[in-house]
């Protein structure tokens, strides 16, 4: 419920206050949100098979947008970060689209 309740709070505080991203940090919000997306699917998925653990999600959840956004910040550093973005991308949408097959087959058992 409080994971709910802060959701909640979350989008009402981002719909009135509207904050902007940086300029310089724009390039890193989408791999953060892709990086976000996957720890919420594997926890959903762990969720599903009976081994949540809180303090792992929160680990992974952290760790995948810290890795994601340092990987994209070299490929900038060494003129290479659209193609270093692309392989982020694709690695976490695996990743994302294996742990949402796995929670398709949870919930309909197909």
């Amino acid at each position: 419920m409080i994971a709910v309740l802060g959701l909640g709070v979350g989008i009402v505080l981002g719909l009135l206050l509207q904050p902007t991203v940086p300029p310089e940090l724009q390039p890193y919000l989408p791999i953060a949100v892709v990086a976000a997306l996957d720890a919420v699917f594997g926890g959903l998925r762990a969720v599903l098979d009976g081994i949540f653990d809180d303090r792992v999600f929160v680990v992974s959840f952290l760790s995948n947008v810290v890795v994601a956004a340092l990987i994209v910040y070299l490929g900038d550093q060494l003129g290479v970060g659209s193609q270093l973005s692309t392989g982020v991308v694709v690695v976490l949408g695996i990743r994302i689209f294996s742990n949402a097959a796995a929670i398709r087959r949870h919930i309909f058992r197909a």
